[in-house]
C-alpha cells in the first residue's frame, strides 16, 4: 500500500468522536477566531480586488463568500482563505523546522462541506483532520530550511479535508492528496526580502488548487500514487526521509497549536508582551527611549529579526510591518497595543514608529534558542536618554498551547476584530453557531457569514 493510500485511510476513518473534550472546545475556537480575522479583512484593498475579480469571473454558486454572494467552491476556498489570512492574526503552529498556520485550510474544508450540503460534525471533523495532517508533516518533514514555503505541507492538508468534506472514498482521497501535492511546491522567497501581497494569498492559491483537486478526483481524476516515496517523489526532491505511521495518529494536534494575541507574526508574541510590560510603567515615554535590545531565538532573528530572511528595518506596507520585530517592538512601546490599527498606511509610515524602530537590535541567543519551540522566550532592554535600562523577559503568552485561549477571551478577540464590520446580535449569532456546530448543518454557520455586510461609513457598528 503506498503512503498517500496510508494517509487517505486515516482521513477516510477519522469520525468528530475521535477528538477529545479539550480537542474539540480548542477546535471551535479556531473555528471562531479564524471567522473573526477574516471578517476583520473585508475592507483591505487585496482583498477588494480578488473579491472584484471573482465577481467578474462568476462560477457555480455552490459555496457562501464571507460578506455575500456565492460561487464555485474552489474561488471561495481562494477568497474566504485571503479573509482569514489577510491581517496576519490567525493561528499558528511551531514545529523545530517549520511554522505553518493550519486555520488556513479553512476555506476549503468549509466550501466543501457547504458544497456537499454536510453536517457541522462533518466540518469539524475534516478541519480536524487537516489540522492533524499539517501539524504532522510541519513536525516531521519541513522544508524551510530547503528553500520551500511552509505551504508546500498544507497541499496534502487541505487537500485531505477537502476531500473529507466532499466524503470522498478512499481512494479519491488518495488522488486528491497526490494531484494536490505534486502540483503545490512553492518557494519561501514569499516571505523574505520585500515583501508583497502574495504572502498573506499563497496558501489561499492552495486551497483554491486543493478544493480543485479534490473535486477532480471525486469525477475520477487520478494523481500520482507514489507521491510521498516515489522516484522524484517529495521525500526525494523536497523533504528527505520521514515516517509517519498513520493508523496511530489522533485528532489532538489542534491542542498544540497556537492562537495570537497581538496581530503579529508568532514569533513575536511574547517579545511584544515584553515590550507592553515596559510601556505600562508609570511614566514611561517612547519618546525619551534610546536604545532597543532583544535577544531572543534564533527562528526569530532569522525570519522577522533581520536574519537570513531580510532587514527588518525597511517597513514601508502592511506584509513588511507585521514580519518585522524592530517595527511591531516600536509600535508596541509608543501605541501600548498591537492590532490592526496599527498597521494602517498612515500609522506605518509616522515618523514616531519609523524613528523608534531604527533603535531596535535584534541579538540571537543559544541558551533562548535551546527552549524553542517549547518556549518563545524574549529578553528585552529598553534604555533611556537619562541612561536607565528597564528590563522586561517572556517565556509565552496568552494564546500560547501552554495557555490557551478559553471560549471567553477568544470571544473577547472575535468582538474587537470584528467590531467594525458587525453589529452585536451578528456577533452573537455566530458565536452560537460556532460553539454548537456539532448540532448543526454547516450551512448555518455559511449563511450567517454571507450576511455580513462592509459598513456604509466608517466606524464601528452599534
Amino acid at each position: 500500500m503506498t503512503e498517500v493510500l496510508e494517509l487517505a485511510r486515516f482521513v477516510e476513518r477519522a469520525r468528530l468522536g475521535d477528538l477529545s473534550e479539550p480537542a474539540l472546545e480548542q477546535l471551535k475556537v479556531r473555528v471562531l477566531d479564524t471567522v473573526g480575522v477574516a471578517i476583520g479583512a473585508l475592507s483591505a484593498p487585496p482583498v477588494a480586488a480578488i473579491r472584484n475579480l471573482v465577481d467578474e469571473l462568476g462560477g457555480c454558486p455552490h459555496s457562501t463568500l464571507i460578506g455575500g454572494g456565492r460561487t464555485a467552491p474552489d474561488r471561495a476556498a481562494f477568497y474566504n482563505g485571503a479573509l482569514s489570512r489577510y491581517l496576519d492574526f490567525m493561528d499558528s503552529y511551531i514545529a523545530p523546522g517549520e511554522t505553518c498556520h493550519p486555520s488556513d485550510n479553512l476555506g476549503a474544508v468549509l466550501a466543501t462541506s457547504e458544497m456537499r450540503g454536510a453536517s457541522g460534525a462533518e466540518f469539524l471533523t475534516a478541519l480536524a483532520v487537516a489540522y492533524q495532517i499539517h501539524i504532522r508533516l510541519s513536525d516531521l518533514a519541513p522544508v524551510r530550511e530547503k528553500g520551500f514555503d511552509h505551504t508546500t505541507q498544507g497541499a496534502y492538508a487541505a487537500a485531505a479535508g477537502a476531500a473529507k468534506a466532499l466524503g470522498l472514498p478512499r481512494a479519491q482521497i488518495a488522488h486528491a492528496i497526490a494531484i494536490s501535492g505534486t502540483a503545490n511546491n512553492a518557494l519561501r522567497v514569499t516571505r523574505t526580502g520585500a515583501l508583497s501581497n502574495w504572502k498573506g494569498l499563497a496558501y489561499p492559491n492552495v486551497a483554491m488548487s486543493a478544493t480543485h483537486a479534490a473535486l477532480l478526483a471525486s469525477r475520477g481524476v487520478t494523481g500520482p500514487e507514489a507521491v510521498f516515496e516515489g522516484v522524484n517523489g517529495f521525500k526525494e526532491v523536497i523533504a528527505g526521509p520521514f515516517e509517519i505511521d498513520w493508523r496511530e495518529e489522533n485528532l489532538e494536534g489542534v491542542r498544540r497549536s497556537d492562537v495570537k494575541q497581538h496581530n503579529a507574526e508568532i514569533h513575536a508574541q511574547s517579545a511584544i508582551d515584553a515590550a507592553l510590560d515596559i510601556h505600562a510603567r508609570p511614566g514611561f515615554d517612547a519618546s525619551a527611549v534610546a536604545a532597543i535590545r532583544l535577544k531572543t531565538f534564533a527562528v526569530a532573528h532569522r525570519i522577522i529579526g533581520g536574519g537570513q530572511e531580510g532587514d527588518k528595518r525597511i517597513v514601508r506596507t502592511k506584509e513588511e510591518a507585521d514580519h518585522s520585530l524592530p517595527y511591531v517592538l516600536a509600535i508596541a512601546l509608543i501605541d501600548g497595543e498591537v492590532q490592526p490599527a496599527q498597521f494602517a498606511p498612515e500609522r506605518i509610515a509616522a515618523d514616531d514608529v519609523q524613528r523608534l524602530l531604527r533603535k531596535v537590535t535584534v541579538t540571537p541567543d543559544p541558551g533562548l534558542s535551546a527552549q524553542f519551540p517549547q518556549r518563545l522566550p524574549a529578553e528585552l532592554e529598553v534604555e533611556r536618554q537619562d541612561g536607565i535600562v528597564l528590563r522586561a523577559r517572556r517565556d509565552d503568552y496568552h494564546g500560547f498551547h501552554t495557555r490557551p485561549f478559553d471560549w471567553a477571551t477568544a470571544r473577547s478577540k472575535f468582538d474587537r476584530v470584528t467590531s467594525a464590520f458587525t453589529y452585536p446580535s451578528e456577533r452573537d449569532a455566530l458565536a452560537e453557531v460556532i460553539a454548537t456546530l456539532e448540532a448543526r448543518p454547516v450551512a448555518a454557520l455559511a449563511s450567517l457569514l454571507g450576511t455580513i455586510q462592509l459598513p456604509a461609513v466608517g466606524g464601528e457598528h452599534i
